[in-house]
């Protein structure tokens, strides 16, 4: 898991196919403005997902995780706390699905504050539970862009 600021962003582009493409997109003035819902940037390699939610306890929830997808995590307004643990032993509470790309485990976690202006990127071994709160639900805007992993 990184977590930087958007101005540092560029750093990254090296380590992943298709990062630059979603940097690109993120720096994008418009990008704010955009109405819910899913946008290809580079067909089902790389695309987004604008998404409005109310943060959830930080004690709910299972972690997840990914196998063909990288996601990049940014706030566009409000404020959340992130879990993360590295994939490891987990117990598995629902098994992969590959349809949807999804692997939910339990575990203990460490939580790490996301806020507008920084960003996550979270890689298949990065185990994470996003929209926490520490204390009151909070209405959050968020863009998550999935970056297809390049096959070894």
């Amino acid at each position: 898991m990184i977590i930087d600021t958007l101005e540092n962003a560029k750093c990254y582009a090296s380590l992943l196919p298709g990062f630059d493409l979603a940097l690109n997109f993120l720096c994008d003035p418009s990008t704010a403005s955009l109405a819910d819902g899913r946008y290809e940037i580079d067909g089902n390699r790389v695309y987004a997902m604008v998404q409005t939610y109310t943060t959830m306890p930080a004690n709910e929830g299972l972690l997840e995780a990914h196998r063909r997808y990288a996601d990049i995590q940014m706030l566009l307004s409000g404020h959340e706390w992130i879990g993360y643990a590295p994939l490891g032993n987990q117990p598995v509470e629902q098994p992969y699905c590959a349809e949807k790309d999804v692997l939910f485990v339990g575990g203990p976690n460490e939580l790490i504050a996301l806020y507008p202006g920084n960003f996550a990127l979270l890689l298949p071994q990065d185990a994470h539970l996003p929209g926490r709160t520490i204390s009151e639900g909070e209405e959050v805007r968020k863009v998550v862009i999935k970056i297809l992993m390049p096959q070894s």
